[in-house]
């Protein structure tokens, strides 16, 4: 019973040393990536770099927009595409993930950005499929229209 308990014990705590290194990681990477040239830091701690500047019109927080993207941990794992899938996406920006909501409105239709995302400004805590919790993520954005 004794080394049941131990071994619980020690898969639970090495998922916590699995999710604070993970954090520890992403903050650490946020905190030289804000350093580099071309990268602005909005006041949520979004990090965001213009790739291509459009002459469209700004979305608001209650767009439907149409995007195409590219998500991935910070070591390079992407975990969704949609110019895998060969298709843009459409999203309305008031029930996606808060970096998102704030990011793609900073955008004119006919930008890319890349958007480097806080935990906190993704899916926090929880994770999902694909995404470790507390993981900092980085997505390529290219808003094609708002509809």
């Amino acid at each position: 019973m004794v080394m049941a308990i131990s071994g619980l014990c020690l898969s639970s705590c090495s998922k916590d040393d699995d999710f604070e290194a993970n954090l520890k990681e992403g903050q650490e990477f946020l905190e030289k990536n804000s350093k580099k040239e071309g990268v602005k830091v909005t006041k949520t701690g979004l990090q965001y770099e213009i790739l291509t500047e459009g002459d469209g019109e700004y979305p608001s927080a209650y767009s439907t927009v149409r995007c195409h993207y590219e998500g991935r941990l910070i070591n390079g794992t992407v975990f969704d595409s949609s110019y895998k899938r060969g298709e843009p996406s459409e999203f309305a920006l008031n029930r996606v993930i808060p970096g998102w909501t704030e990011g793609v409105q900073l955008m004119k239709e006919g930008s890319k950005f890349r958007f480097y995302l806080p935990h906190y400004l993704a899916y926090g805590p929880s994770g999902t499929s694909g995404i470790p919790p507390f993981s900092t993520l980085i997505f390529d954005v290219e808003l094609i229209a708002i509809k």
